[in-house]
């Protein structure tokens, strides 16, 4: 049987809140592509690598509250109501996001000896925005699923599920844009550091970063205007009218084992998997990219936005294909077909976007010997820990340079020592990192500075090269992954739990798993890519956890698609 076309009314349901949760997304992906910049900004009372680390301390806070959030407004929701709900959700988010780019600077309150309030606003605003995002998704979910025909819930909740992407997509297209207008049309100017010397800076760095944040504000007033204009979701105000709502949410989801077991199972059995299958492949990706092959800012950044772009209709359709075929074949396949590919994709991605690093990788041999007692797992999820014996020091220098190598065991305290293609290197020499740079491109190794094979775009719409294309169709056939085990999952959750506790319920679940699961994969993997001398090796935790994933979802959650979510 046809399913019958949308109504004007499901169409508005959609869009009031789709438009919201891309705008959400869009606040909180502007922070994390800017934090080097809103580091210099708003930190620069301190070296550049330390204001580096409270940047992105700074960041890791939105996420770190996200499932504080979750427990706030999922209860405000279930007690007061959907649609106001996260129309606060979405005006503490817009203000907070707008604010941020009126926000002075360090430099600026410094003058009047209130220098310490700018980080101190920062923080608290970003904070604000956790908050708001761990409200939104479950508002956005439950609204959606809940005016959604039977039958077709996976499709409808798919529009939600694409926003993050979009939101993404949006957040790079904004900035990339202003970036390159602001650069060519106004002059830079020069930074002060900590120590008193000076650098060059562009337009962009000095005023241009504050113009996306600004523009925030536009989206806001539309997201709530189109809100505004919405009524209560029919379950709530069935359940309303019934006098049958949830007096302590919380106590009701989370104290009572037969709904708290649930929970266990949504975090487990179905977003933990999910979420680090997405964060693989829209952020980790793009670390990868960056930080382990050497492209560019700028050219991972289209990359990435243009694989984007292509993988979109994929949450839309494997929402709908949930609808057919059920939420757990579509949600879990996705996470064992992303298990069982990762390794030669990423593969393929080195050999695409950085031929020369790929062919050093495999014939220039790299030891590391030392003592193994005296090395540590250099696990930094928020980059304040120093690790700095010899065995810490060799394998960190070698991780950045994305060098594989192997680790060969010696006696306790013997010194530890590198040898590249033959020749030994003490870690001890105070010109050891120089030296072993200097081996290391004489051996194979391309320099950042001089490799003329690493992919480069010099515009956004420079990507119709064999080498680009390719690029962007491996990360294309990473994100399918995304939209299959994300696509389905918002009705998935809604339909786990009953009425009176869902907000609650399946907020907590989703925002663990993708706010703590997620947001540590890229330290996690470095740690581990770091530890084993392997670029690859990170991959076995998103690996492993989707595996865990696809095990407790097969044995332990049930298909809910048919379920009546109106009792």
């Amino acid at each position: 049987m046809t399913a019958a076309p949308m109504s004007p009314g499901e169409r508005k349901v959609i869009l009031a809140s789709s438009l919201g949760t891309v705008f959400e997304w869009y606040d909180f992906f502007l922070y994390g592509s800017l934090a080097t910049i809103i580091g210099a900004q708003f930190f620069s009372a301190y070296p550049e690598a330390t204001r580096n680390i409270f940047a992105l301390l700074a960041f890791a806070a939105g996420f770190i509250v996200r499932p504080f959030g979750a427990l706030v407004f999922g209860r405000l929701g279930d007690m007061v109501g959907r649609k106001h709900t996260f129309l606060v959700t979405i005006l503490i988010m817009g203000l907070s996001t707008f604010c941020v780019g009126l926000l002075p600077s360090y430099d600026t309150l410094n003058g009047y000896g209130i220098g310490w309030a700018a980080p101190v606003t920062l923080l608290a605003l970003r904070m604000l925005q956790g908050l708001a995002l761990g409200g939104e998704y479950g508002g956005a979910a439950v609204y959606v699923a809940e005016h959604a025909p039977r039958g077709r819930r996976g499709f409808y909740t798919s529009f939600i599920q694409a926003t993050a992407t979009l939101g993404l997509l949006l957040s790079l297209v904004i900035i990339l844009s202003t970036q390159s207008y602001v650069n060519s049309v106004y002059p830079g100017g020069t930074a002060t550091n900590a120590d008193g010397t000076t650098n060059p800076v562009t337009a962009f760095q000095v005023w241009g970063w504050r113009v996306p944040f600004l523009v925030s504000i536009v989206l806001l007033g539309v997201s709530v205007w189109i809100r505004l204009q919405m009524n209560e979701s029919p379950a709530f105000q069935k359940m309303k009218d019934e006098g049958t709502r949830s007096k302590a949410p919380l106590s009701e989801a989370f104290g009572q084992w037969r709904n708290a077991k649930w929970a266990l199972l949504a975090l487990f059995g179905l977003t933990a998997g999910q979420a680090v299958v997405w964060y693989t492949g829209q952020f980790y990706c793009l670390f990868f990219l960056q930080s382990i092959l050497k492209v560019d800012q700028f050219t991972a950044n289209v990359m990435v936005a243009w694989s984007l772009i292509a993988v979109t209709g994929g949450f839309l359709f494997f929402g709908a294909l949930s609808d057919r075929i059920g939420r757990k074949p579509v949600i879990l396949g996705g996470c064992l077909l992303a298990a069982l590919s990762y390794f030669p994709l990423f593969e393929q991605l080195t050999a695409n976007a950085n031929p020369a690093l790929h062919r050093a990788q495999a014939t220039v041999p790299v030891v590391v010997k030392t003592d193994p007692a005296g090395c540590s797992f250099q696990f930094n999820p928020v980059g304040t820990a120093k690790f700095t014996r010899e065995c810490d020091v060799a394998k960190a220098l070698l991780a950045r340079s994305a060098v594989r190598y192997r680790t060969e065991s010696q006696p306790a305290g013997t010194p530890t020592v590198v040898t590249v293609s033959g020749q030994d290197f003490a870690v001890a020499d105070p010109n050891f990192a120089k030296a072993v740079s200097a081996a290391l491109a004489a051996s194979g190794y391309p320099s950042t500075a001089a490799n003329p094979t690493v992919i480069k775009a010099e515009s956004p719409i420079d990507i119709f090269s064999r080498q680009k294309l390719t690029v962007i169709a491996i990360l294309f056939a990473i994100a399918i992954f995304v939209t299959m085990a994300y696509g389905p999952i918002a009705a998935a959750l809604v339909e786990l739990f009953p009425t009176r506790i869902r907000y609650t319920a399946m907020s907590l679940p989703y925002h663990i798993g993708n706010g703590w699961f997620g947001g540590l994969l890229p330290a996690t993997a470095f740690a581990m890519v770091a530890q084993t001398g392997d670029i690859y090796y990170g991959l076995w935790y998103p690996i492993v956890v989707s595996l865990v994933t696809v095990v407790i979802g097969l044995l332990f959650v049930p298909e809910t698609k048919d379920r009546d979510i109106l009792t």
